[in-house]
């Protein structure tokens, strides 16, 4: 009769633990973040780029204004940001020689890069675009091949000191989708296809550039710029 009530014991334990892990399964389910989806065939409202032409990086009275056009899931442009950027950013952009401006420029091909802009806007909105921005582009190779890459994204944004629970608002809202689409507009009306591109001087260069070429082609437009000498 011990025994069975040993066995039934064990029983008991067996199925309350089955239980536990079924609820501690079911809480991580429930908390996980959902997919998210943001349109593309959008109407561009005016509020969607009322006082705003992109974001950007160094001195309002910089002489040279360089736009990058880029997409998150590309490869070319992750290497670009990783490699060159942080050379371009301290010989240029902090010297106060250049202001960058950096638009989404989101392929088709590239599943989540849409989603990553979006939440890089999302984290703009609480003041930690350029941390989202670096965390998207440093982390690609991670979240790249998910199927859902939205979990990794919220991770990034609350790592990167954002109210999760503002980050999550603004991502179910896709309320940037607009912003996204007269970006992509605005590359497409300057002739850009692949990624990246950059437009300096207002020139528009399609492919990318180690950053001794981009400091030739600024400084060439720093001296076309510049005033002629009084005779």
């Amino acid at each position: 009769m011990a025994q069975a009530q040993t066995g039934m014991n064990k029983f008991y334990l067996v199925l309350g633990g089955g239980r536990v892990i079924r609820d501690e399964t079911l809480l991580y389910l429930m908390g996980k973040p959902k997919s998210v989806s943001i349109p593309v065939d959008v109407t561009v409202q005016t509020a969607d780029t009322a006082g705003f032409r992109g974001y950007l990086l160094g001195s309002d009275t910089a002489k040279v204004e360089v736009t990058e056009y880029a997409d998150y899931q590309c490869p070319v442009c992750q290497d670009f940001e990783t490699i060159q950027f942080p050379t371009v950013r301290q010989q240029l952009i902090e010297t106060g020689l250049v202001r960058w401006r950096y638009r989404d420029f989101p392929l088709d091909m590239h599943p989540h890069s849409r989603v990553a802009a979006h939440a890089a806007a999302c984290a703009d909105e609480q003041g930690k675009f350029r941390e989202m921005h670096d965390a998207l582009y440093r982390n690609q190779a991670q979240w790249s091949p998910m199927r859902n890459a939205a979990g990794a994204f919220s991770d990034y944004a609350k790592a990167a000191g954002v109210d999760g629970a503002k980050y999550d608002a603004c991502m179910s809202s896709a309320k940037y989708a607009g912003r996204i689409k007269a970006s992509f507009d605005e590359a497409v009306k300057l002739g850009a296809k692949g990624t990246p591109n950059f437009v300096i001087g207002g020139r528009l260069y399609q492919t990318t550039m180690p950053s001794d070429s981009i400091r030739a082609i600024v400084m060439r437009a720093l001296t076309a710029a510049a005033p002629a000498p009084a005779q």
